[in-house]
């Protein structure tokens, strides 16, 4: 008979094992699980639903709301997240995935959510949503659950290996700066604007991935910041994701100065500056593939890799 219960201490071991049977494209070590799971913030027990077939662990969802703001006092009252789920394949189609989901889906209603996410949770998702090349399975189940598709993301990949800056945006680079622009490594005296930059003009996520990076140890020379008559209006950084130097992002140009280059200039900076450290590559898990961001990272010389839906349920009064 299958048990059902939330995590409790010591059960991490088992989880990551059964993790790596069942998503064996996107294993997981122990760490990088404490480290995005057990340690993040919002982390509450009861949401990490598992099942047992005797004294094996057979299956998990992770549901999780904010318990800590983003920014400023926003917890997103209406809003909860399922990061992952999985069932190993020995146990699959016998009724464990679904029994997990509503008691995970159970669980953010009870806490009040109105409508729940799979997966675009900030800080520390895993994947920004289903990949519906390598988990068609994964999509079906969710579609059944009642999730619909809310939008598709794209992660890219680039090989580094003969990189050159393109003699047009070296011309270009040269236009700006005669303009008045700079394109510099970041410093010390940049970090407190840059991060306020980030969390206003683009999203908090951001904000706290630079703060964190930098924290954590992140070299500022991998943070290039671009200015207009000293006003800060763009930047771009690899390696703060992580620690993982490949992970390109993020990056960002104020709107108010595209059509002007900047962000060309800066991925090519920032991919030259990849390329000096004798990185072979390059790679980011979520854009718009018809964004202007996505236009010109294919014009960059990237290329789509994965394809993901982000999908959203809505919670009815009194759904289990």
């Amino acid at each position: 008979m299958i048990q059902y219960r939330h995590y409790a201490s010591g059960d991490e071991r088992q989880i990551v094992a059964a993790w790596n049977a069942a998503l064996t494209k996107d294993p997981i070590t122990p760490k990088r699980f404490r480290n995005l799971v057990l340690l993040d913030g919002n982390f509450d027990p009861e949401g990490l639903r598992l099942a047992f077939d005797g004294d094996e662990l057979v299956g998990c969802v992770y549901a999780v709301r904010r318990l800590m703001p983003m920014s400023g006092s926003d917890l997103e009252p209406d809003n909860g997240w399922i990061p992952f789920f999985f069932v190993v394949p020995s146990h699959q189609r016998r009724g464990i995935g679904r029994t997990l989901m509503s008691q995970a889906l159970e669980f953010l209603q009870e806490k009040g959510r109105k409508q729940v996410f799979f997966a675009s949770y900030a800080p520390n998702y895993i994947l920004p949503g289903i990949d519906i090349n390598a988990y068609p399975g994964g999509r079906a189940f969710l579609e059944a659950m009642g999730f619909a598709k809310l939008y598709a993301a794209v992660a890219m990949d680039r090989s580094l290996v003969g990189f050159v800056i393109p003699p047009d945006v070296e011309e270009l680079r040269r236009e700006r700066e005669a303009e008045g622009y700079t394109f510099a490594h970041a410093t010390d005296s940049d970090l407190v604007e840059l991060i306020r930059f980030a969390n206003e003009k683009f999203n908090p996520d951001w904000g706290r991935a630079i703060r964190e990076g930098v924290v954590q140890g992140l070299p500022l020379e991998r943070i290039l910041v671009a200015r207009d008559s000293g006003r800060l209006v763009g930047f771009c950084m690899y390696g703060a994701y992580e620690g993982v130097p490949e992970r390109f992002g993020p990056f960002g140009v104020d709107p108010d100065q595209r059509g002007k280059g900047l962000g060309k200039i800066l991925l090519n900076l920032c991919l030259r500056d990849m390329r000096s450290e004798g990185l072979h590559g390059a790679w980011f898990l979520w854009t718009g593939e018809t964004t202007p961001a996505g236009y010109l990272y294919k014009r960059t010389g990237f290329a789509v890799t994965r394809e993901f839906y982000v999908m959203k349920k809505v919670l009815s009064q009194g759904e289990e």
